[in-house]
């Protein structure tokens, strides 16, 4: 990127919501130690942002723009709108949008054994890809412009990235119960898919969890992971109870599991986290560069878990916390503007303390250190020059927004998913006027509809695996 390149598209006249450094000129300098800049975000009001090559060249007032930079370059109006770096779903199983509403109001035991795990017996590497449809536009239009998914048939998954130009974390899903199968078939995707689509693919090993994965195949895990010079991404720890459990059964905790097998010396997403005690600090924070948390806090109540994730202590200890939506089985939507919301609320109220977990810091939390999650902090996240141009632009002049006391809490606190107007990946435009420029989802939806009874169907008596953590 030169300094004086011409920008081949101008957004004009937006406030621009920036994580600004000292290495941004005319911006207030953070601290230098990012952690210390964590929960904190800086909202410029009528701004303009440049993009050339899929990257920021600059961000400035819209004053500053000259003719010649307007001459020949796409202008997007931002005006009434705020332009925030693209949404990050830190933990989905994207495809199971082809079960969302279809069980409801159970607990987690019955949810897994009596309807999903039975349900999923049916699915096909069709169902997959048309699941996949239905959710990356969904997230898309939502503003979501990058996730970081665990499922089956994850080929299927990436070609809908591939063709959505959306951006994704992409680890194919197995248990032991597959045998050799399972763990080799996650690391031949992996290794085919890391830096597909121009480099918006990345990949991540995808053992299921540390009770469904023995400790061997873990080891394995992240001896691939290594090889491969990625991630694993990994339900552990998702309830106090599963701690319990481990603890009664091994005496160890999952997070020692993790430690032991080397998942987090090589890098790991932990899915949901919420039975991570305090004493489990010894095991991450020697691995706080490369170990962070998906936090999926509506999932939590809606499950009536005695825990959710304990976003304040992992925040005090340096550990990295994704806002994640879980998978529209259980959470029924992949709107990570209402996760962020659920987080917010869900802090304030276990710790009864309305000035914990502010509007900014839940916002830094869905861009800067969701990203920092996915691995790319220095490139996702923050709408800086030398990033990738993943921005969101959210039309702020709805009934609801107004009159504007706050933007930041109105961007957590009041704004719905359909305020999307125009989302950005790569500089590509991938939502325009709150329609999908690159997918129809209308016969993915028909077809889906029409799959129901078959999906439906656990006459059989099987499933893919057996909850008993």
């Amino acid at each position: 990127m030169e300094p004086d390149e011409k920008p081949e598209t101008i957004i004009l006249g937006a406030t621009v919501l920036t994580h600004t450094e000292a290495a941004a000129p005319g911006y207030p300098a953070l601290p230098a130690d990012d952690t210390a800049a964590r929960g904190t975000v800086h909202l410029l009001a009528d701004h303009a942002i440049g993009i050339a090559g899929g990257v920021i060249l600059w961000v400035r007032p819209t004053a500053e723009v000259s003719a010649a930079e307007r001459d020949g370059a796409e202008l997007i109006d931002g005006a009434g709108h705020v332009a925030i770096p693209g949404l990050m779903n830190s933990h989905t199983h994207s495809a199971m949008t082809m079960f969302r509403n279809s069980a409801e109001d159970v607990v987690t035991s019955t949810w897994f054994n009596d309807h999903i795990w039975p349900m999923e017996v049916n699915m096909t590497p069709r169902d997959v890809r048309l699941g996949a449809e239905l959710a990356v536009g969904e997230m898309l239009l939502a503003g979501v412009t990058s996730f970081a998914d665990h499922y089956f048939s994850m080929e299927e998954i990436a070609g809908v990235v591939e063709r959505s130009g959306a951006r994704a974390l992409l680890a194919e899903t197995y248990f032991s119960s597959q045998g050799d199968e399972g763990i080799e078939r996650s690391a031949a995707f992996a290794e085919k898919w890391n830096g597909a689509a121009g480099g918006r693919i990345t990949t991540a090993m995808g053992p299921h969890a540390t009770y469904t994965v023995n400790d061997g195949d873990l080891e394995r895990t992240a001896a691939h992971a290594r090889r491969l010079g990625i991630r694993t991404h990994i339900h552990a720890a998702e309830s106090p109870g599963q701690t319990t459990s481990s603890l009664a059964a091994r005496g160890i905790t999952p997070m020692e599991v993790l430690h032991r097998t080397g998942i987090l010396e090589t890098g790991a997403i932990i899915a949901h986290g919420a039975g991570i005690v305090e004493d489990d600090l010894r095991w991450l924070t020697p691995w706080a560069d490369r170990v962070a948390v998906a936090c999926c806090d509506k999932v939590y109540l809606k499950h009536a878990q005695s825990g959710i994730t304990p976003v304040r202590l992992l925040h005090d200890a340096g550990i990295t916390v994704g806002v994640g939506t879980d998978g529209p089985g259980s959470h029924n939507t992949l709107d990570v503007l209402e996760s962020m919301r659920f987080l917010s609320l869900s802090e304030k109220d276990r710790h009864s303390d309305a000035t914990w977990l502010t509007s900014a810091h839940a916002l830094d939390l869905a861009t800067r250190q969701s990203a920092a999650l996915f691995g790319q902090g220095d490139r996702l996240g923050r709408l800086l020059p030398g990033y990738r141009a993943d921005i969101v632009l959210i039309d702020t002049r709805g009934p609801h927004m107004q009159p504007m006391h706050d933007l930041a809490a109105a961007l957590v606190l009041s704004v719905k998913s359909s305020d999307v107007s125009t989302v950005l990946v790569d500089g590509a435009v991938v939502v325009r006027d709150h329609r999908l420029t690159t997918l129809d989802l209308e016969p993915a939806i028909a077809e889906l509809n029409e799959r129901i009874p078959q999906l439906r169907d656990t006459s059989h008596g099987r499933r893919i695996q057996d909850y008993a953590p």
